[in-house]
């Protein structure tokens, strides 16, 4: 019977190709709530491989929020649910879930006024016909202040989308952009890509990584590039190792650059490891290691001058969290080394690095433990001289679930030593989980994350905090346009 079900639900939710005015809402929300989202059941005490409230999911998603000095405004977005979506939620059956309450994912846009203290009402901007929290959409703004919100996908079931706002730093109405993209001369639409990260670079437009699934990796790393968002240079392959890659990425003064990780041959996509690094000084026409060494792309081979460190002779997976530019331009890369794809104490230690190029050579050093490959926290460098992670490193509500209690570990040695500053959350009732850094963040609006069960559908609130470590919770019910955020309270 589950097996006619879940067929019956690939048909509806797969043929969900909505019409530009269905996919367009622009409707206002009653307030933030995220969406909780599982993946991969298992048969133990921690219930999935992961789960949890995952409105900011996942860490090869970039950039969630975005801060404007012009206008002196925060905006971010997440991925939201309508109210009890977790109450309809079927947990033996969870695929069939999504059946039952077709407006499960909703891709949602607000903002944060720094000169009021207050957030908006969020805009619905679409409903992406899935549950499923891989599809959680990115933001991005352009040299006129428009506001750019890329709808991901998992994979090619269901297409992508990008919409652009109709006025400039204004989240009230998006349009629909038919993009395209150019395929041996001729240009041809773009409506998928997975696991997107758009960067803008002022007078240069989009420098934007994604993955490509089964071109010809399962997961195929690329690059494109596009002056104006609707018309967008050629697919650059970048690296397809084995059974493929995770990526994040970032970019810096016309330098743009990517750290991953691959999937050896026959070990399946839960086995992760090794770490890469690589990058182009002239928007994807060539691409070079960190000390300079030209690259052929694309890579398809695990032993090649992009490699920072052999960590499948250790037996370690990889799995990746952010990445920066120092104020040399050298990147520093954040990630998590593990034995073992599971929830639960038999493949810890997990423990968190960073991996810097000093311009000589990679230098990585440890900074603490936690107890999920899929913790996931962000790097901050501001000022120069001091580091900061934030991320969920202490132990939460459900043990060895992803996310916890938030912590701010702080470095002035370039990532040799960390200390323990503060931690934000105690007490709390579910997980935090997915902390996201702002471009260029405002003191104000420091983070962004979401909290949720890690071991059964709940609710999922938002919280951000601000530099000094106080946390605030986005407002679950709002009855008016702008409201301001109340100091979180944990128990």
């Amino acid at each position: 019977m589950f097996f006619k079900i879940a067929i019956v639900f690939s048909i509806v939710v797969f043929s969900h190709h909505l019409t530009a005015q269905d996919l367009t809402l622009n409707q206002k929300a009653d307030g933030y709530q995220g969406i909780w989202y599982q993946n991969q059941p298992l048969d133990n005490p921690y219930k999935f491989k992961y789960s949890g409230g995952l409105g900011t999911y996942c860490a090869k998603h970039q950039p969630f929020a975005i801060y404007s000095k012009k206008v002196d405004k925060t905006f971010f977005c997440f991925g939201g649910v309508k109210e009890n979506y977790h109450q309809r939620f079927d947990l033996a059956q969870a695929r069939i879930g999504a059946l039952e309450t077709k407006d499960a994912l909703y891709h949602m846009v607000g903002y944060f006024d720094h000169q009021t203290g207050k957030v908006s009402r969020p805009t619905i901007l679409l409903d992406k016909g899935t549950f499923d929290a891989h599809d959680n959409p990115v933001i991005s703004m352009d040299d006129d202040g428009h506001l750019w919100i890329f709808s991901t996908s998992h994979g090619t079931s269901r297409p992508s989308y990008i919409h652009r706002s109709k006025k400039p730093y204004d989240i009230s109405a998006f349009e629909l952009i038919r993009p395209t993209f150019l395929q041996e001369g001729k240009e041809v639409p773009l409506d998928n890509f997975s696991y997107f990260q758009a960067w803008r670079q002022p007078g240069k437009g989009f420098y934007c990584f994604f993955t490509k699934y089964n071109q010809p990796a399962k997961r195929t790393n690329y690059f494109m590039t596009s002056e104006d968002g609707m018309h967008w240079s050629r697919l650059h392959c970048l690296a397809a190792i084995d059974e493929g890659h995770y990526q994040i990425s970032a970019v810096k003064n016309g330098v743009a650059g990517t750290a991953f990780n691959y999937h050896p041959d026959g070990q399946g996509l839960n086995w992760r490891t090794n770490l890469y690094y690589m990058e182009t000084r002239n928007g994807g026409t060539s691409w070079e290691a960190a000390d300079g060494t030209p690259l052929q792309v694309p890579l398809t081979t695990a032993k090649n001058p992009a490699l920072i460190h052999d960590f499948e002779s250790e037996g370690l997976k990889i799995y990746l969290k952010d990445i920066r530019y120092d104020e040399h331009g050298h990147p520093v890369i954040l990630f998590i080394t593990s034995r073992g794809y599971a929830s639960g104490p038999e493949n810890g230690p997990r423990t968190w690095h960073t991996a810097r190029w000093t311009g000589q050579k990679w230098s990585i050093f440890p900074i603490t433990t936690s107890d999920n490959n899929y913790d996931m926290g962000s790097l901050w460098m501001d000022p120069v001289d001091t580091w900061q992670v934030i991320a969920p490193s202490e132990v939460g509500p459900q043990p060895f679930n992803p996310g916890g209690e938030i912590v701010l570990w702080e470095s002035t040695d370039l990532g040799q030593h960390w200390k323990r500053r503060k931690q934000l959350t105690k007490g709390s009732s579910f997980n935090h989980t997915y902390v996201r850094r702002p471009v260029d963040a405002n003191p104000d609006f420091w983070a962004l994350w979401a909290d949720g069960n890690g071991r059964a559908p709940s609710e999922s609130r938002l919280y951000f905090c601000d530099r000094k470590g106080k946390v605030f919770q986005l407002p679950q019910k709002m009855k008016k346009d702008l409201v301001r955020p109340k100091p979180a309270r944990f128990r």
